[in-house]
């Protein structure tokens, strides 16, 4: 199953928006800086959907904000 996410890095609080079953909005505090933002957005994102997290992996937009997701 694939998720397409927006991601909103270096925000005042960590935030998770469904828009629908398979579009999500995602403010996370960390920066985007050496992956940082990435983790604590598949971390939200996990904990979340109630999914490991080893079984998301980014497939599309690894430095973009705009990311395409798969869940194996």
């Amino acid at each position: 199953m694939r998720f397409f996410v927006k991601v909103k890095p270096s925000a005042k609080t960590t935030k998770f928006k469904k828009i629908d079953d398979t579009h999500f909005e995602i403010w996370v505090k960390e920066p985007a800086r050496e992956g940082r933002a990435n983790e604590a957005m598949l971390k939200v994102i996990s904990a979340n959907l109630g999914i490991s997290r080893s079984a998301i992996s980014i497939i599309f937009g690894l430095k973009s904000r705009k990311k395409i997701l798969e869940i194996k």
